[in-house]
């Protein structure tokens, strides 16, 4: 699995939606004797990790949107260049607080399209029927007539994205008799329930693209190409607090920490602007701090650090402090936006 994993990551070095492999190692203190080590970029949290915070909610459509599209772009790069990762599932789905995208990591099961050399690949819940079939005929011994392709990877990707809709796990579902005869019926009730608050029309666009990488057939499921091309992605959606409380960036935002006054008065803004400043580089070089005194984002503190370790350890400490006799509440801004200027307005 070491090598195959290396030489996988090794191909696929370049894309920034791909865990980037910066060398390897052999760790001579480990409990079975030398062991080989891949030294990978340092990821933050998984969507595993995202979905067990919107238990029974779901996610929000930004929050769909960023991580179909990044995981996308990641395999129609990966199946351009003759791979199938052949293990996607939440866990192996990170966000990448410097970059501000989802990668994808853990290549252990990779193959080469063409060239299947493990029998048993993706995870239950994740797996798609092609790769079930070839599991049971395996385990009698029996040779499958047709391989695995890429198509395997857009199944996953879809029960992954039905989850992060959904939020719910759907093991149990997908792997009852109702999915193997309708499974289309069944992500309809889903994207009809009440409990379900997304409006209307966004919604139907990802039920059609998730209906497009669930087909039993794989040769009628999209491909990543192809299902980049979804309506879907033209939506302008804006993050929603606890995604930007979730996913940490290099930009931290103050709320709740300056009146109307206080941005009225130069002398008081200059001061609190000051006091801010020197509470902020207590965990690390502050690159720039704004202030707007107008709308969007008026008497929003937006503070840049050089890197995300910085601002997560200032969210840490910041949240809940009181400042001025106001409880201070910490989130991330996605650096992007900020560079641009660019201030979402509905965010509370």
């Amino acid at each position: 699995g070491f090598r195959k994993e290396r030489a996988a990551l090794e191909q696929l070095r370049g894309h920034r939606n791909i865990v980037t492999l910066y060398g390897v190692f052999t760790n001579h203190y480990s409990a079975n004797g030398p062991s080989r080590c891949l030294l990978l970029e340092l990821l933050d949290i998984s969507v595993s990790e995202l979905l067990l915070h919107s238990s029974n909610q779901g996610c929000s459509m930004w929050m769909i949107q960023h991580c179909a599209r990044d995981v996308l772009e990641a395999l129609a790069f990966l199946h351009q260049k003759g791979y199938v990762h052949a293990d996607l599932k939440p866990r192996n789905i990170l966000w990448s607080a410097e970059e501000e995208c989802f990668k994808l990591i853990d290549f252990g099961l990779s193959f080469k399209e063409g060239n299947q050399d493990v029998k048993y690949i993706q995870t239950d819940g994740y797996r798609a029927p092609e790769a079930e079939l070839q599991n049971c005929l395996a385990q009698a011994g029996l040779q499958s007539e047709t391989e695995c392709t890429s198509a395997v990877d857009l199944w996953s990707l879809g029960i992954v994205l039905l989850e992060m809709f959904s939020g719910m796990k759907l093991k149990q579902t997908v792997q009852s008799q109702e999915w193997k005869t309708n499974s289309s019926a069944i992500i309809d009730r889903i994207f009809a329930s009440e409990g379900v608050v997304n409006s209307a029309i966004p919604a139907y666009h990802l039920r059609d693209l998730i209906k497009s990488m669930l087909h039993c057939d794989q040769g009628k499921r999209a491909s990543a190409e192809k299902a980049l091309c979804s309506p879907f992605f033209s939506i302008p959606f804006a993050p929603h607090i606890e995604d930007l409380v979730m996913l940490p960036t290099p930009v931290l935002r103050l709320l709740n920490v300056l009146s109307d006054a206080s941005l009225q008065c130069e002398e008081e803004y200059e001061d609190i602007l000051e006091d801010i400043r020197e509470e902020c580089q207590k965990y690390g070089p502050v690159v720039s701090l704004l202030i707007p005194k107008e709308n969007p984002g008026k008497g929003q503190v937006f503070v840049e650090y050089a890197n995300a370790g910085d601002s997560k350890a200032a969210q840490k400490m910041l949240t809940g402090k009181i400042f001025d006799g106001k409880f201070v509440v910490a989130t991330f801004y996605p650096l992007s936006a900020y560079k641009r200027g660019y201030l979402y307005q509905n965010l509370l």
